[in-house]
């Protein structure tokens, strides 16, 4: 069956810098958002953008509960008989199996997959990112550009370039050159890891590139800086929308609080651009008559008889009498004791705080996260 955009969906981050919010699961596969997974945001803005041809590539151990959340995709209609959506794991036709050895060898160790369709595009996505995104306005672009590869790209704070890919353009967004992670940019336009290729050409260099002892078999350091230099046209795609790259705690912890802002140009209520994901059922919300509750979103099987302020809460969290939590991220199943006390941390599922426990992580320090494990120690 020929189709004429083919999308690949990278979903195989390690997560290290998340700490222990990945000790357990895959990056993607993190709770956000209050009954969202970060992932559902990306498979979302496929399905809004009517792609449905999606190939999921994980790694990395423990994939399992990022395999069972996606299962055959229905939550984004992508259970499908003839394409939808198709979970790419590692493999090698040798020994059975190994890792991915970087982005571009993901996509080459899965070409089979896409020459199944026999597309003209090739649309590559990152599973850990925080936006609402049309791609047909990407492949528009690129079409109208004639370009051989279109990324699209963010401004994003010069003191945080050194995390990103920084693309140098000519006034028109042609790329000149493109630098993996600087140490001092030239200007502070970044890569979101989003890339449209023309796949046959894509398809020679990843062939080329897969015979290189020396390569590291990665876009932004292999292929993309390889294409420049051979002058393919590529072009940058000027993205003016809310993204967040949710990699660190500090990051992952500032996303939710911008949930929380009133004129954010993102919200988790946008009916013109929904995200879906699975729906866990749970019974609706108990509020107290006791209950304070400041600009928070609490969810499905909540029961609250304390203080809330500035605070995500996911489902069937309960927040006992007397309670306050302030400025934090209580994942599904928390249990918060009387006269608890709670500022700017992220507590992990189904982890109890004791009666009159106070924990408090400065403004200036990186948010605390709280699990079974290392619960005692801080309190």
């Amino acid at each position: 069956m020929k189709k004429e955009c083919v999308t690949m969906l990278l979903a195989g981050g390690v997560g290290k810098r998340l700490g222990l919010l990945t000790q357990n699961i895959a990056k993607p596969a993190v709770p956000f958002g209050g009954r969202y997974r970060i992932i559902d945001f990306t498979l979302s803005n496929c399905l809004n953008s009517r792609m449905y041809t999606v190939g999921v590539l994980t790694q990395y151990s423990p994939p399992l509960e990022l395999h069972k959340h996606i299962g055959v995709g229905k939550p984004w209609d992508m259970d499908r008989m003839e394409d939808g959506l198709t979970i790419l794991s590692p493999f090698t036709v040798n020994d059975g199996g190994s890792w991915y050895l970087g982005t571009a060898d993901a996509i080459t160790k899965n070409i089979n997959y896409i020459e199944g369709y026999d597309p003209e595009y090739l649309i590559v996505l990152s599973g850990d990112h925080i936006y609402h995104m049309d791609y047909t306005k990407l492949l528009q672009q690129h079409k109208e550009k004639g370009a051989d590869v279109t990324i699209s790209a963010i401004e994003v704070p010069w003191e945080e370039t050194s995390r990103f890919g920084i693309l140098n353009t000519t006034d028109d967004l042609k790329i000149y050159q493109f630098e993996e992670k600087p140490m001092k940019a030239k200007n502070n336009l970044a890569s979101m890891g989003i890339y449209i290729f023309n796949w046959k050409i894509l398809k020679d260099y990843l062939e080329d590139d897969a015979t290189n002892n020396n390569s590291n078999h990665d876009f932004g350091q292999d292929i993309l800086p390889a294409m420049i230099e051979n002058n393919l046209s590529l072009y940058a795609y000027r993205f003016e929308g809310y993204w967040k790259d949710v990699g660190t705690i500090n990051s992952y912890w500032e996303a939710h609080m911008d949930l929380l802002e009133d004129h954010l140009p993102f919200s988790l209520n946008n009916d013109e651009w929904r995200i879906y994901s699975h729906d866990s059922n749970f019974s609706p919300q108990l509020i107290d008559k006791n209950t304070s509750i400041h600009h928070s979103l609490v969810n499905n099987g909540c029961v609250i008889s304390g203080t809330i302020d500035h605070t995500v809460l996911f489902e069937n969290v309960e927040i006992k009498k007397d309670a306050i939590v302030k400025e934090s991220i209580l994942l599904p199943g928390v249990r918060v004791g009387e006269n608890a006390f709670l500022q700017r941390v992220i507590v992990q599922e189904n982890v109890t705080i004791p009666a009159n426990t106070r924990i408090i992580a400065n403004s200036d320090s990186e948010p605390v996260v709280l699990s079974n494990e290392n619960l005692e120690s801080i309190s």
